[in-house]
């Protein structure tokens, strides 16, 4: 995982970092299995959002539960990392259940696979 003291700052990027290391509560409102209403690629991991944040995008701020393979609609655990996006500032939280280890950057790379590009975003740990 990269350094954050490396990283051009970016209000996304800002936002997340308070997070870090931190218990998060997400709102699933795309569960594992789900398909993205727009782009039609299905959701391999349970995906939410922080209430009553505000990105950029001026949505939540959004985040990945790497968890267990199966829908859920709310999930709490602590954040390991952000998916820092190089060319948006929309950012994501990665998040697992408490007491579980942090995956390697090649497992999270996997599980965000579906939704993020690689070689356009970097893996920040906590």
């Amino acid at each position: 995982m990269t350094d954050l003291i490396e990283l051009e700052d970016s209000e996304s990027l800002r936002l997340a970092r308070l997070f870090l290391g931190r218990t998060v509560d997400l709102v699933i409102d795309r569960p594992y299995g789900s398909r993205h209403p727009r782009c039609g690629f299905r959701y391999l991991v349970n995906y939410g959002y922080v209430p009553l944040t505000r990105a950029p995008d001026g949505q939540e701020l959004d985040g990945y539960f790497l968890g267990p393979s199966e829908p859920l609609a709310f999930a709490r655990g602590r954040c390991v990392g952000i998916i820092h996006r190089w060319y948006d500032d929309d950012d994501k939280l990665l998040v697992v259940p408490s007491g579980s280890p942090v995956p390697d950057d090649a497992a999270i790379a996997e599980a965000v696979e579906f939704q993020e590009t690689a070689g356009h975003y970097v893996i920040i740990g906590g």
